[in-house]
């Protein structure tokens, strides 16, 4: 049976913040909310858990699923190196609406799925998200939906979708419209903008310093 936490109010904020918590930490899933739309969360560094996440989906391990971060400083310990560009993006729109894809750390034990070796990672600018995150650690999460069924921007719509997969969903009212995270490619010899979401792709190359056509 699923537990729906209102995060508007402070104690059923902290009590529900407290169930997620142990969820994640039980291999369980919860939905939480993010600056883009609502998602659905697992221990990044849990296969089983990121397997039963896949299943609410209905998705596939051949599309890997990305880990959120509660800090910039947690970004260096899962990756092989930070280069410079990665760097100047996270500064300028973390904690935010971009994802960057690196290398990850070799080192690491974990199975998001067919990332041939990389790794999507964003920091979300939410209060609700951002507590969790720093509590528990880099979570492995997707848009909490029903693969080919629109992202949900509540957490009653996410509850529509994934009904009792989902044992924690914490609700942080509206997410406003569907917009996704842009995403940025960083693994290979030049940057490629793979998704062109709610940082723009001009503000993107400014920031790298690169021309606008070049991220194509």
């Amino acid at each position: 049976m699923s537990a729906v936490y209102d995060c508007s109010k402070r104690e059923s904020r902290a009590e529900g913040l407290a169930a997620a918590a142990s969820a994640v930490r039980s291999s369980r899933l919860v939905v939480l909310p993010t600056d883009t739309v609502y998602g659905i969360g697992a221990d990044a560094f849990d296969a089983g858990a990121v397997q039963a996440l896949l299943r609410a989906k209905n998705r596939g391990p051949d599309m890997p699923v990305g880990v959120l971060v509660g800090s910039w400083s947690t970004v260096d310990g899962l990756v092989l190196g930070l280069p410079p560009q990665a760097r100047a993006l996270v500064e300028a729109f973390w904690p935010g609406d971009l994802s960057i894809v690196l290398p990850h750390a070799p080192s690491l034990q974990w199975d998001l799925g067919q990332s041939r070796g990389t790794v999507m990672l964003r920091m979300p600018l939410h209060p609700v998200a951002l507590e969790l995150l720093r509590d528990v650690g880099p979570m492995a999460v997707s848009s909490a939906n029903v693969s080919g069924r629109p992202p949900a921007s509540t957490a009653a719509e996410a509850q529509d979708q994934l009904g009792d997969s989902v044992s924690v969903y914490l609700d942080g009212g509206s997410s406003g419209e569907a917009v996704a995270s842009s995403i940025v490619d960083l693994t290979g010899e030049n940057p490629v903008v793979l998704r062109e979401g709610a940082v723009t792709r001009a503000a993107i190359a400014e920031v790298m310093g690169v021309p606008i056509e070049s991220l194509a």
